[in-house]
């Protein structure tokens, strides 16, 4: 027994040398930017810290330089850190690494839609999708007059707290909520309203749990974790429930559209459909159209909202830029009009907080993931066509040349000698290239005019001393989420 037992030790060992050797041969095979040696099929899990997926990427990029090769479980991925090499990968090969990589959460919006789309109809669904924000009083001036009309809701709400303790996570959400469901289907939502109350309750929570460990190991091995109790049941259900939103508003602008009396995004995209521009492709259907819809209402409510949301705890943290903001708002609007977008221009000290947060919060470390469209050759190596690519975003966002002291929130990382704003090629919070966000100009206005109202007509009041204030999000992974908090606001005597 004895021998046997050894027998079949050595056997074993033996064909784990053989699999590990036939693995490394087939690794080699590629002339792939250097990295950790992969395992046969977890890869370099055992490199990772999925609780600070971001954190791992950078300790690894010390060690193996701006670009380097990573497998998550059996997909080759390229990572890409620091300012020179994203923006080479973005900008100056933008058709080359342009494709999505797979998010298995959204499995319910493959190859449809924009954000999750590596389908034959991306190019054209984003590029109609564009035109059409653009083209049918959606662009700068139109998104500027929506934001402004939502400011006196908001404010309202606001001052409904009645300087009582309150979550903002909600009460701010209603404003990009519906600044972007009047552009796509003509919608506002009142600030207790059940549904918008449980759209933004899907979208907070899908938002926090991509972020947790579970997820990432979900889109690591979905075929092996899919039948499995856990959170990604709940995202995968919670994706569907906003997608059968999206197609019954859709249904019934379908039923109600008149050609001659577009109303919002969605008839304009029903219209393409109905000409039959499209008609020879398999891919512009209702469905296709009700994902994209999904797209831009989850991107449009969620980053915005949950930006706000850390601004005001990291302006808690902070009395001192409060009151400046207080000082210059007052000095540029005054008590009672609403604020402008031309008031950027003599607004400097706002225009770099509100950039200061962005970079801050650092809100997506790690990018939406791309992927290589064909073989590239990118700094002497070959990214093979299907390779994953992530351009990470923090490794601009805290750079310390750039930044200095980037783990500390300063203004003056915005601001010349002279006060007034200084533009950084590093603030690549909506990414560049062919994926830069698309709602990258509405969320700019919004932050500004929004945050411009709150601190004109309040002042925030932290429940804790502001030196207690911890600004550490509480989960880091797809986007780093800020800590669940309650403020009072205070009218200001104007």
């Amino acid at each position: 027994m004895a021998a046997l037992g050894i027998t079949v030790a050595l056997l074993v060992w033996a064909a784990t040398l053989t699999l590990i050797s036939v693995w490394k041969q087939i690794y080699s095979s590629w002339n792939l930017p250097p990295g950790p040696f992969p395992l046969p099929i977890i890869g370099n899990l055992l490199q990772l810290d999925l609780k600070n997926f971001p954190k791992s990427l950078t300790k690894l990029a010390e060690r193996y330089g701006p670009v380097f090769t990573l497998y998550l479980g059996s997909q080759r991925t390229v990572v890409l850190h620091g300012y020179k090499a994203v923006k080479e990968a973005l900008l100056d090969h933008k058709n080359d690494l342009s494709g999505r990589g797979e998010i298995f959460a959204f499995q319910f919006h493959k190859d449809r839609g924009i954000t999750f789309n590596n389908g034959p109809g991306w190019k054209d669904t984003r590029r109609l999708s564009l035109t059409t924000l653009r083209d049918y009083g959606m662009g700068k001036r139109g998104n500027e007059e929506r934001i402004r009309r939502e400011i006196p809701f908001l404010l309202e709400a606001l001052k409904g707290t009645q300087g009582q303790p309150f979550d903002p996570t909600f009460l701010l959400g209603f404003a990009p909520c519906n600044v972007i469901a009047d552009i796509l289907f003509r919608k506002h939502f009142d600030y207790t309203d059940e549904t918008g109350l449980r759209i933004q309750r899907l979208f907070n929570e899908n938002f926090h749990l991509l972020s947790t460990g579970w997820l990432q190991l979900y889109n690591i091995f979905p075929s092996c974790l899919q039948y499995l109790p856990g959170s990604h049941r709940k995202v995968l259900k919670n994706v569907s429930e906003i997608k059968d939103y999206t197609s019954e508003r859709v249904k019934e602008h379908q039923q109600s559209l008149d050609p001659n009396c577009l109303r919002d995004f969605t008839d304009c995209l029903l219209l393409e459909l109905q000409k039959g521009r499209y008609s020879s492709e398999p891919w512009y259907t209702l469905d296709n159209i009700a994902v994209t819809v999904a797209d831009l209402f989850f991107a449009g409510t969620e980053t915005t909202s949950t930006t706000l949301r850390y601004g005001l705890l990291i302006l808690m943290k902070y009395p001192e830029i409060e009151e400046k903001l207080h000082e210059e708002i007052d000095r540029v609007i005054g008590p009672s009009r609403i604020p402008a977008i031309k008031d950027r221009l003599e607004m400097p000290y706002m225009d770099a907080v509100v950039h200061e947060i962005q970079r801050f919060i650092d809100l997506l470390p790690s990018n939406l993931p791309h992927e290589a469209n064909q073989d590239t050759v990118f700094r002497g190596y070959v990214i093979p066509k299907g390779t994953v690519v992530i351009p990470t975003l923090d490794s601009l966002l805290f750079d310390k040349q750039e930044f200095p002291d980037p783990e500390k929130f300063k203004p003056e990382h915005f601001l010349n000698e002279n006060g007034k704003f200084k533009y950084s090629d590093y603030f690549k919070a909506f990414s560049a290239g062919k994926r830069v966000c698309v709602g990258e100009g509405l969320a700019r206005m919004e932050l500004f005019l929004f945050l411009s109202a709150v601190l004109q007509h309040f002042n925030l009041k932290s429940l804790v001393d502001p030196k207690d204030i911890d600004l550490s999000p509480i989960v880091i992974g797809f986007a780093k989420i800020p800590p669940h908090y309650k403020l009072r606001v205070i009218p200001r005597s104007g």
